[in-house]
């Protein structure tokens, strides 16, 4: 048997070698540490390998917590339970029950054919328009469902504006003889999408290519391949950096706010309000220098943004147009139960925002204080979209015995809220929380923290973009939710052995990990991109390599401009002091 042979065969059981080989590698951490910061450290080594090799399934190895913790005496299982539906966990889950009832009654594609029908239709601005749009539903419903909703749309308005992939490709190619071209297929359409976005309005496109010369057939088709790559490769960035304008947007950021409560029972600055006053403006400077950087490698920069012109380009440009206005047209006038998902969307986007924004007094002081969180207001809003009718109710159908008798519907069921939940990131939200727990309890976060100490010399305003960046980089490789969960307890104790605000280094850490643009794997949303069969490796990586770093500058002057203001980022804060003194009392009742 040959060597390449072996390999092959090895890598088809690489996942079971992980699982057999990872706890004994790590074994002699139980016999040369601490005994309980030993043990705790040995679970937290094995649970990262398995969420970074994906050896079991990242759900099942957020529940290892609570067999390995309790039997290996780091913490009993009635401390390691209840962190799997934590407060967070309720206000993560209302989000997305929220979410569900907007994709049932279609009210996200409506938001989207709106907002691509007002932003024009020069590729530009379209790549604007979709990178608003699934930046905008990104912060409420998830990243991979958002790309999911628009790429099909940006392929139906792309056709409508260069006729067929394919046939573009061959016009591509036509100018270089000998040379063959490599079988691509474009995104395919689900069938609704198709009936909804068909191309009726661009059916009847003669082809004029053939009136053109071989150079500028080719230098056409090159100027639309690009655009059809920067739709493509636009959205799924715009939605990994929309989820991080809400805590509920994406996982890290309810990770970030159970462990400073795990941490720092006494920090409150962090609620919905305060993180979205400061990631907000964030998220929109992000979008911007991103919007430019792929307008700018992709084509659609140019002076034909700000004249208008009659060409071949401007009267597919129309054609685009009158096909998103009229599949608008088609979704016909608002129905009750899109009007009534809307407002209740705002309701639960406002009572959010203004419980207890930091910055003025928040209906929070009506109740007893420390008794209302965001999740009570999120799990009240929510709930009442399971009786509210989804049809508009009439007191004649009382008095009318030929009205038709169907039975009532509310705007949202169980079933669809059950289906549309993904269980596995509430348990993985849940693992991460234990790991914090045990990590505070068995003492490995502050040993941790004293053999960090040389990393107290680097100026913070240095670390905090060392830590973007590494966070950035490892989470193209890893989720960015086991990746936070890893990181956030060591950075915690890297603030505190520096003597600085420890929000000051987590916060950047937990946006950070939502960076991840380089490469397919690093998000699903990449992942769906790059699905399409247009996109390849390297254009990923150019782009993203770039988006990196703009995010990592973003971040920067997020930090050290408003982020300091509102979250008093220069002075040390009373809620960690308390942190150690807490930590010493401790320390000196144990010896």
């Amino acid at each position: 048997m040959n060597c390449s042979s072996v390999i092959k065969k090895l890598w088809c059981v690489h996942k079971q070698l992980i699982l057999l080989l990872t706890p004994l590698i790590f074994l002699p951490l139980l016999f040369t540490l601490p005994e309980k910061e030993g043990k705790c450290l040995y679970v937290v080594l094995l649970m990262a390998t398995f969420w970074c090799t994906e050896a079991l399934p990242l759900a099942v190895t957020a529940m290892l917590p609570v067999c390995l913790f309790p039997t290996l005496g780091i913490l009993p299982s009635k401390k390691v339970c209840p962190q799997y539906f934590l407060e967070t966990n309720f206000l993560f889950l209302s989000g997305l029950i929220m979410a569900s009832s907007i994709e049932e009654w279609g009210l996200h594609r409506r938001i989207a054919l709106k907002v691509l029908g007002i932003v024009g239709v020069k590729p530009a601005w379209l790549i604007l328009g979709m990178m608003m749009t699934s930046s905008f539903l990104s912060m409420w419903l998830s990243n991979t469902a958002t790309t999911a909703m628009m790429l099909p749309i940006a392929n139906a308005i792309l056709e409508s504006l260069f006729g067929d992939l394919e046939t573009l490709k061959e016009k591509f190619f036509y100018s270089f003889p000998g040379q063959s071209s490599v079988k691509l297929h474009s995104l395919p359409l689900v069938a609704s999408e198709k009936q909804s976005l068909s191309a009726e309005n661009g059916a009847d496109v003669t082809d004029s290519s053939d009136l053109w010369s071989a150079d500028e057939l080719q230098s056409e088709s090159r100027y639309q391949l690009n655009v059809w790559k920067g739709f493509l490769i636009c959205i799924p960035y715009a939605a990994s950096i929309g989820g991080t304008a809400t805590l509920t947007g994406t996982a890290p950021n309810l990770i970030l706010i159970g462990q400073l409560k795990s941490y720092f029972p006494d920090c409150d600055v962090i609620n919905f309000g305060s993180w979205f006053a400061f990631a907000f403006p964030l998220m929109l400077l992000f979008l911007f220098m991103g919007w430019l950087w792929i307008s700018f490698l992709y084509g659609g920069l140019n002076t034909r943004l700000c004249f208008k012109t009659n060409d071949r380009r401007s009267q597919a440009e129309a054609r685009a147009r009158a096909l998103i206005l009229e599949d608008y047209r088609r979704l016909g006038p608002i129905k009750f139960a899109e009007g009534a998902i809307s407002f209740f969307f705002v309701l639960f986007a406002v009572l959010l925002f203004t419980r207890d924004p930091k910055f003025v007094t928040g209906w929070s002081v009506l109740f007893k204080k420390g008794y209302v969180s965001d999740a009570v207001t999120g799990v009240i809003i929510v709930s009442i979209l399971f009786f509210f009718p989804s049809e508009k109710p009439s007191l004649r159908w009382w008095s009318d015995p030929e009205a038709p008798k169907r039975p009532y519907v509310p705007l949202l069921s169980w079933k669809k809220a059950q289906d549309s939940v993904p269980w596995n990131i509430i348990l993985l939200l849940g693992g991460g929380f234990a790991m914090a727990k045990a990590c505070e309890e068995s003492g490995l976060a502050s040993w941790m923290g004293g053999h960090l100490q040389p990393m107290a010399q680097v100026p913070p305003a240095a670390a905090v973009m060392l830590i973007t960046a590494f966070l950035a980089c490892f989470t193209e490789f890893a989720s960015n939710t086991a990746t936070i969960i890893i990181f956030l307890p060591v950075i915690a104790e890297m603030a505190l052995g520096a003597s600085v605000n420890p929000l000051y280094f987590m916060i950047p850490a937990t946006v950070g990990c939502s960076y991840a643009f380089m490469l397919p794997v690093s998000t699903p949303p990449n992942s769906i991109a790059f699905a399409s069969g247009h996109l390849m490796v390297k254009d990923m990586v150019k782009t993203g390599i770039v988006m990196n770093i703009l995010g990592v500058l973003s971040v920067a002057l997020a930090m050290n401009t408003w982020g300091v203001a509102m979250f008093d980022l220069n002075t040390y804060p009373d809620w960690c002091a308390k942190k150690i003194s807490c930590a010493f009392r401790t320390n000196i009742t144990c010896k």
